[in-house]
């Protein structure tokens, strides 16, 4: 009788020829899965450089300044609102008024011309999304932008991928909190678990928080 056609050995071989076929585009969708809601493609942790040395450590941070004063349309419109020229000048007309950081301020303000600020947080066309509402809805400004007044130039803390807007928009409770801490950098609910709980679910039915997870919220 003549032997195998094939050595034992390509038994072997075929085997993992096989693992290899199922295994590299699995690996491949998982990597591209990975990459996508990395930081490379969110935009998370890079300081974005602007125009003017802006630094919301010392603003919000020492100066303790509210972020509504600059972002003054963040309790009524969609839009936060860009701090004019004006207003920079409301309190630098008097403090570090000659300074050179602040020439191109003045020369801004002198010219009535705004002040072109690089955008940070970028949400794409198709995405509407509302500063008022969430607000409105004790949603505070470090849940979704950080803590900037620990950053020297601002950057993308959160992901702001679709499933990040999603974990909140199904339960929302965890980001709410009392209306007089809306722009607090350092508030954080209670310790206690149970206190914690109690205070979100005030805050729900305070709020009349609903879940919104219709493609319509943001896709209109």
């Amino acid at each position: 009788m003549s032997g195998p056609l094939f050595p034992r050995w390509t038994n072997t071989v075929s085997r993992l020829s096989a693992a290899m076929l199922l295994a590299v585009p699995a690996i491949a969708i998982g990597g591209l899965l990975a990459y996508v809601r990395s930081p490379l493609v969110t935009n998370q942790a890079h300081p974005v450089e602007q125009p003017i040395e802006f630094d919301h450590r010392h603003h919000a941070g020492d100066e303790q300044i509210d972020c509504r004063y600059c972002h003054w349309t963040v309790e009524k419109s969609p839009s936060a609102g860009i701090p004019s020229t004006t207003v920079c000048m409301s309190c630098h007309a008097q403090v570090w008024n000659k300074s050179p950081y602040l020439t191109e301020v003045r020369k801004a303000f002198f010219a009535d011309q705004p002040i072109p600020w690089v955008r940070v947080h970028n949400l794409p066309d198709y995405v509407y999304f509302n500063h008022s509402i969430h607000v409105g809805k004790g949603v505070g400004c470090a849940t979704c932008h950080g803590r900037v007044d620990q950053m020297g130039a601002i950057e993308q803390a959160a992901p702001l991928t679709m499933s990040w807007c999603l974990d909140c928009h199904r339960d929302p409770k965890p980001s709410l909190r009392p209306a007089e801490f809306i722009t607090s950098m350092t508030w954080a609910p209670p310790a206690d678990k149970a206190e914690a709980a109690a205070l979100a679910d005030k805050l729900y039915k305070e709020y009349d928080v609903h879940s919104r997870t219709s493609c319509s919220t943001c896709h209109r």
